[in-house]
């Protein structure tokens, strides 16, 4: 039986997939660390389990017509990437942004797979969005336009089939209107999505999860070396709501957080961003959609950088919580250089390869966002469970399962990329979330 060659592998899936490269980027980063893994195991290996999982089970592309508020037609393009179903109902995030592509939506479709996998809960992998951009509608436009997308993806979606939630562009307005969509077409009352309001089946603790479970597993990592979040300085990038709530759960466990960013800079407080400026970071977000530059006009002792990113800010942690490929090779070396002892991805992929094997050199505490920002769909996933259940847990019990998530998916990252004086995260997160899916593939034989 031939053993898998990275290299060769690589060429074979780029050939197929061109014009890619988020997905590229993302199959590298597993198949790095899963290849040997699957050459010592040869079932895997015989049954092509890594060429069957980075293929979709389907892709749905569909033309989404809308009216704006002037009476213009507008067209837009919506996906459905349905990347793998093997342990649950397909799960995974809609992305309203200009940028989304085909390539943008595979990359996250994968990457939620080995995600999903890890929280312990029975969820497959997807994605899915369109490219329409929400930023500057009004809420009838975005009304119309989530009506329109719903009345095509709903003939792909359900309870027991594909439960899709929200990501950037897509946050409570959005998930309301395309629920009260597929309601109307379905005349059903069913978790067919997560994110919803309290009132009609949402979870609490489900915007803060991404934030709040990527901190408790920081804190998890630290405990390995028998050390905690306490007294700490952390960098943390982004201003949205992952980042807003990193930073709120960080400021809550006695870390001083010292930076934000936004698409305009970022800002640094060397006084901390306490409770109160967060709040104002948070409104300036929420109801101005402002620059963060008008935080340094409230906090004169804070100082605004335009157009650059907060890496090289001396700390001892850093979040990277913002977007995609965010922080480099070079960014890499100034955070090791400053003593920075712990990396922790609230974003997807938001370190580039070049950066991670910096991280892996230095073996300093890196947890890739596969294992550290699953939190969000972990809640999404009791949010399932309490629409399946007809009740409402409270906010301290969500927030109690969500500590314990984070937790075993620690636990299982130690398990598989524990070596001789240091853990590998990402050997550990891609093994972990690999053996469950495939497992389940080899049971169902060659489908």
């Amino acid at each position: 039986m031939k053993e898998l060659e990275l290299e060769s592998f690589m060429h074979g899936l780029e050939r197929r997939n061109p014009g890619q490269p988020e997905f590229h980027q993302a199959v590298r980063e597993v198949a790095d660390k899963l290849i040997p893994f699957i050459n010592k195991n040869p079932k895997y290996l015989a049954a092509s389990i890594l060429e069957r999982m980075t293929e979709p089970d389907r892709v749905i592309s569909f033309r989404v017509t809308w009216q704006d508020d002037e009476g213009n037609v507008r067209v837009n393009r919506g996906f459905r990437v349905q990347f793998n179903g093997a342990i649950g109902p397909y799960k995974g995030g809609l992305r309203f942004d200009k940028s989304v592509t085909l390539g943008t939506l595979k990359f996250l479709g994968f990457e939620q797979v080995f995600k999903n996998s890890l929280t312990t809960l029975p969820m497959g992998g997807a994605k899915g969005g369109s490219d329409f951009n929400p930023k500057g509608k009004s809420d009838n436009e975005v009304m119309r336009f989530c009506q329109a997308f719903m009345s095509e993806l709903f003939r792909h979606i359900g309870k027991d089939t594909d439960v899709p939630a929200g990501d950037i562009g897509v946050g409570a307005r959005e998930v309301s209107y395309m629920f009260g969509q597929y309601r109307r077409l379905e005349n059903q009352f069913t978790g067919v999505l997560t994110g919803k309001g309290l009132a009609f089946g949402g979870s609490n603790v489900r915007k803060e999860a991404t934030g709040y479970g990527s901190v408790y597993f920081s804190r998890e990592m630290l405990a390995t070396r028998n050390d905690s979040l306490k007294g700490k300085t952390a960098i943390v990038s982004g201003s949205g709501n992952v980042a807003q709530f990193t930073a709120e759960k960080l400021i809550q466990l006695g870390t001083k957080v010292l930076t934000m960013s936004d698409r305009s800079g970022y800002i640094h407080d060397p006084e901390g961003i306490d409770e109160s400026k967060l709040n104002f970071v948070i409104k300036l977000k929420t109801e101005s959609r402002g620059s963060l530059e008008e935080y340094v006009k409230e906090y004169p002792n804070a100082t605004f950088h335009k157009d650059e990113t907060p890496w090289g800010v001396k700390a001892d942690l850093a979040y990277p919580s913002a977007t995609q490929n965010e922080l480099d090779e070079n960014d890499a070396k100034k955070l090791i250089a400053n003593g920075c002892m712990l990396v922790c991805e609230g974003a997807n992929m938001p370190s580039t390869i070049g950066a991670i094997k910096e991280f892996e050199k230095a073996k300093i505490l890196f947890g890739p966002g596969k294992a550290a920002n699953a939190g969000g769909v972990a809640i999404s996933g009791l949010e399932m469970t309490q629409n399946s259940m007809r009740l409402q847990w409270s906010f301290e019990e969500v927030d109690e399962k969500l500590q314990m998530i984070m937790k075993k998916i620690h636990d299982k990252c130690v398990e598989y990329g524990q070596e001789e004086d240091w853990i590998d995260y990402v050997k550990g997160a891609n093994i972990g979330g690999f053996v469950k899916v495939a497992d389940a593939m080899l049971a169902y034989g060659v489908v």
